[in-house]
């Protein structure tokens, strides 16, 4: 293993080919890289399509009677990753951040995804290019997180269980498995499924919600210290998720009318990934685990993060 650089394994298939040492290591003890609002590289254009009913009333209204005016602005600060999900898994990514919503007013049963707007691809239309994605990367194992239901009722909840199931059938991983990539392998699963509802309850192949950890911060160094302080707290037992993702408020949009979500991530990126460079994964104390991130190709993100899995190997040897 020695000299071997984790950085330089190909990123589409780093899983497969870690060293047989991490084989045994829960997932929840590795460094994950993860994309924040995955699936926002397609959000409706289409002025007709409304903004989300998260949104502030204000909001709301503004996009109703000035539009024109409004929309450019949402989607500059609404767009989180421009790649596409085939893309983001190519570059490593293995956590995926699913916000789910059934459009108001859609007579269909059809779900979409949302983050200021709705998406123009349908749910389905993205669990099945992550089922292709799959069988032709058989070892590599992803985690679904789906979260932040909007417009969702009993009925929609179970037709979505029931694609979930009909995409990935034996390769869903039940919550009782022993989540190495050595036993994963062995049976077939590459798909975790963690839904934020109390459906998980009743459901052996739901796994509980995973907890997000958000800093709601514009600036990375106030972003940094909101870790810190959480960490010397200790890390939850199974998965989470620390969240590189800066929040910009509406003063913060306001005050810089040219700029966007990108710039203000790429102006900071480099201060975030230097501290991501210190962390550790691990059960220990202040141990990370997945690590998400916006524009997830930018700045050797994933690498960055996969690279921390060496921490792992010099404690073992």
């Amino acid at each position: 293993m020695s000299g071997l650089s984790l950085r330089e394994l190909p990123m589409e298939s780093w899983m497969s080919h870690l060293p047989c040492a991490l084989w045994d290591t829960p997932l929840y003890h590795l460094a994950i890289p993860g994309s924040h609002n995955a699936i926002t590289y397609c959000l409706d254009m289409n002025d007709r399509s409304p903004v989300d009913l998260t949104q502030p009333d204000m909001l709301q209204k503004l996009d109703k009677y000035m539009k024109p005016l409004i929309r450019p602005f949402v989607y500059k600060w609404a767009i989180t990753q421009e790649y596409t999900i085939k893309q983001q898994l190519d570059c490593g990514i293995r956590y995926c951040d699913l916000r789910i919503a059934h459009r108001p007013n859609d007579s269909s049963t059809d779900l979409y995804f949302y983050h200021g707007v709705y998406t123009t691809l349908t749910v389905e239309t993205v669990l099945m290019e992550i089922r292709e994605w799959l069988d032709a990367h058989p070892k590599e194992v992803v985690i679904l997180s789906f979260s932040h239901f909007l417009g969702l009722n009993q009925e929609l909840h179970m037709l979505l269980l029931t694609t979930i199931r009909n995409m990935f059938t034996s390769k869903l991983c039940p919550k009782t498995e022993v989540l190495t990539l050595r036993n994963l392998w062995a049976l077939g699963y590459q798909v975790i499924v963690s839904y934020e509802h109390n459906i998980v309850n009743c459901n052996s192949d739901l796994w509980p919600h995973i907890p997000y950890w958000w800093a709601n911060k514009c600036k990375a160094e106030a972003l940094i210290e909101a870790f810190e302080h959480r960490k010397q707290h200790g890390r939850p037992g199974g998965f989470f998720v620390t969240g590189i993702n800066l929040t910009e408020d509406l003063k913060y949009i306001c005050t810089h009318p040219t700029e966007s979500l990108k710039d203000l991530v790429m102006s900071t990126y480099p201060t975030l990934l230097s501290w991501v460079k210190e962390q550790t994964p691990g059960s220990k104390v202040g141990s990370l685990n997945i690590i998400a991130g916006d524009f997830i190709t930018e700045s050797h993100f994933v690498p960055t993060v996969v690279m921390l899995n060496e921490k792992l190997l010099k404690w073992s040897s």
